[in-house]
């Protein structure tokens, strides 16, 4: 959970980038992206590096959904990237890629994870 002086942290630096650590973003997974990123999009702005998921269902969509709406409800903005071709496909389909992926976001394979890439 996010505590305070990471909460200050993050609206002092502007966008936040987290991994999802899943790989299916699908019923019975997404209750816990929610819960872990919810207090996160509430303090600041996101950016979620989706580069391990492979799969992704009707409530993984609304998961991400949620996620912008309780983010832009606190007056941040939540974004997506690195997608893979299939997660892209699917949010593409449902219409929610023009509001959640970010314009930054590098398709999967270009360069691997952003965040591996930061972290050598």
């Amino acid at each position: 959970m996010t505590n305070v002086m990471n909460c200050e942290e993050m609206k002092k630096n502007g966008e936040a980038l987290k991994a999802c650590h899943l790989t299916e973003l699908v019923r019975g997974s997404e209750a816990g992206l929610i819960d872990e990123m919810t207090p996160i999009v509430q303090c600041g702005s996101v950016r979620l590096d989706l580069y391990r998921v492979e799969r992704i269902d009707a409530a993984g969509v609304a998961a991400l959904i949620s996620l912008y709406r309780t983010a832009s409800e606190a007056g941040n903005s939540f974004r997506i990237s690195n997608l893979r071709p299939h997660v892209a496909e699917v949010l593409a389909l449902v219409g929610v890629d023009r509001i959640l992926v970010s314009h930054n976001a590098r398709q999967f394979g270009q360069a691997g994870s952003e965040l591996a890439q930061t972290a050598a």
